[in-house]
C-alpha cells in the first residue's frame, strides 16, 4: 500500500485561506446581496451564528485535507496543475450539485453565483497552495 505524506502546515494554511476568504466574501464583497437573498437582516446576528461559525471552521480543515489527497493522487505539483485540480473538484463536487439544488429549491441564481463563486475561488487557491507546497 502506498502511504501519502502530507505537509500539515500547507493544509493549515489552505484551511486559513478558506476561512478568511469566506469571512471576506460574505461580509465585505457580497454581504448585502447575500443577506437579502437569504432573508438575513443587516445588523442582526442570525440565530445559530456560533454553530455556523464552528461548522465553517471544521469544514475549513476537512476540505483542504481531502483536496490534498486529490492533489497528490493527481501528481499536481505546480500552480497551474493545482488550479486545474481545484477547478475540476469545484465543477464536479460543488457547481453541479449546487446548480441542481438551486433548481429544486427554486433559489435565486444570484445566490448560486455568490455561493459557487466563493467555492471556486477557495478551491483554486487551495489547489494551488497544496500543489506547490507538499
Amino acid at each position: 500500500m502506498h502511504h501519502l505524506h502530507f505537509n500539515h502546515l500547507a493544509i493549515l494554511v489552505a484551511a486559513s485561506i478558506q476561512f478568511v476568504l469566506g469571512a471576506v466574501w460574505y461580509s465585505l464583497f457580497f454581504a448585502k446581496p447575500w443577506m437579502a437573498l437569504t432573508g438575513h437582516t443587516p445588523g442582526q446576528r442570525p440565530e445559530g451564528a456560533v454553530v455556523a461559525m464552528i461548522s465553517s471552521l471544521v469544514s475549513s480543515l476537512i476540505l483542504p485535507f481531502v483536496l490534498a489527497h486529490v492533489v497528490l493522487w493527481s501528481g499536481a505539483n505546480t500552480v497551474g496543475w493545482g488550479l486545474i485540480v481545484g477547478f475540476i473538484c469545484w465543477l464536479g463536487f460543488i457547481a453541479v450539485p449546487l446548480f441542481a439544488e438551486t433548481i429544486y429549491e427554486r433559489r435565486p441564481y444570484k445566490l448560486l453565483a455568490i455561493n459557487s463563486g466563493y467555492w471556486l475561488v477557495t478551491l483554486l487557491a487551495n489547489g494551488a497552495v497544496l500543489a506547490v507546497w507538499h
